[in-house]
């Protein structure tokens, strides 16, 4: 019977993860992917420790999301709306807003780069069209339950990134050193790198995904507001399981880009599909392919993530009828905000806006509110009024304050690097 029931646990567990995988999931974005590969062609191995530092952060704060979710059974922006004063909640979506469509639009357009790469007879503006197109059908046309399956077997597009390092030739104590000691290059370049993977792996519109997805779940499974301590302990085990399995993969796209470019002599990486391209006469063009290939899962993964969390914010904000379970004709405005984030997003390869600096403006948006909504989360998770007996762990709080501390001094000196 327990031989039986083996091979059906992994199965199983992961039938269990829900939004906690999926946000992990999207964090490794197109748009994270090039950053990854940049910080790997430019340094080698020497950002490898990153992943061990920014796991148990994203963890901390992504688990305080959850938390407030499960509890309040409302999005962040709600929460936020109800117990601050508004001025703060408008500034957080001034600076969100531009940030996540700029994000959408690099998304779309290094998506239809690397399709254009795999198939050249056909311009990067009509895969870049198509994409757009088959991400409102499935957001329209899907209940909250088919794109959350959708978007969880997706999650799996992220394996390959997995494979690729095993497909070459490695220094495996090299890369355990420069894993488990950290290396510092005390120049400006080096800490641009660094303050890029903080930007691209702490994301606010992940902040707001986690909470709204976490009510939605609650809702949709018919839990209420019921918080017990099998709930709490599914929803860290979801949440951990995803911030793992994405700091894993961010790990491993460093190594390929580290191991590959880096010694080969190609330093400067700017767009995901360069990335790809490189590596198909050092690597050989199955690697090439597989790169590509995750890029377009990711960025399928991503982008209603994106465009979702945009939309559940400007909904609870204005009181919208909202909900990726309900149909079309049930919340309008709601969907209408996803096609037209998705529209401008797109628009952004027609008018020109290069990729690079549009996530150039996207990081220092997310930058700048980073470490206020993080301080602000940690007061929420520390609130007893609204969070009853379910407040923060000491450990959470901790870790919490880290993570504050390091985004706050990432924005300093991405202003600093900047003017």
């Amino acid at each position: 019977m327990d031989k039986q029931d083996a091979p059906n646990k992994p199965i199983s567990f992961f039938k269990k993860l829900g939004p906690g995988l999926i946000t992990g999931a999207s964090d490794d974005d197109p748009s994270g992917i090039a950053t990854y590969s940049q910080a790997g062609a430019q340094f080698g191995l020497a950002t490898l420790w990153t992943s061990l530092l920014t796991f148990p952060l994203m963890a901390a704060i992504q688990g305080m999301c959850a938390r407030i979710g499960l509890v309040t059974c409302e999005g962040l922006t709600v929460t936020l709306k109800k117990n601050y004063p508004r001025p703060v909640l408008y500034i957080m979506l001034l600076f969100s807003f531009p940030a996540i469509t700029l994000n959408i639009g690099a998304d779309i357009q290094g998506m239809g780069a690397v399709c254009h790469m795999v198939f050249p007879a056909i311009p990067v503006s009509v895969f870049c069209v198509g994409i757009t197109a088959v991400m409102m059908y499935v957001i329209i046309r899907f209940s909250y339950k088919k794109i959350a399956m959708i978007l969880k077997w997706l999650c799996m597009s992220l394996l390959l990134y997995i494979v690729v390092p095993f497909m070459i030739k490695q220094n495996w104590g090299d890369i355990a050193k420069h894993t488990f000691i950290p290396t510092i290059q005390y120049n400006k370049d080096f800490f641009s790198i660094i303050v890029a993977i903080l930007g691209t792996t702490i994301s606010p519109y992940l902040f707001f995904w986690q909470t709204t997805m976490e009510a939605e779940d609650q809702a949709h499974n018919g839990k209420g507001i019921v918080v017990d301590k099998r709930v709490l302990s599914e929803m860290k085990t979801d949440v951990n399981t995803g911030m793992l399995f994405s700091n894993i993969v961010m790990f491993f796209i460093i190594l390929t880009a580290g191991s590959v470019l880096f010694p080969a002599g190609m330093r400067e990486i700017d767009t995901v599909d360069q990335a790809a391209k490189a590596l198909e006469p050092l690597a050989g063009k199955l690697t090439y392919l597989i790169f590509a290939t995750g890029v377009l899962g990711t960025g399928l993964l991503a982008i209603p993530v994106l465009a979702g969390s945009q939309s559940y914010m400007l909904a609870e904000t204005l009181g919208w009828k909202a909900g990726l379970d309900k149909k079309f004709s049930q919340a309008k405005p709601f969907y209408v905000s996803i096609i037209f984030s998705l529209l401008v997003g797109l628009s952004l390869d027609f008018l020109g806006v290069s990729p690079i600096k549009a996530l150039l403006y996207t990081a220092i948006a997310y930058g700048l509110t980073a470490p206020v909504l993080i301080a602000m989360i940690m007061h929420i998770g520390n609130n007893k009024k609204i969070m009853k007996e379910y407040t923060n762990s000491k450990l959470s709080n901790i870790l919490g304050g880290l993570t504050l501390l390091l985004m706050t001094a990432a924005a300093v000196a991405m202003i600093w690097f900047l003017f």
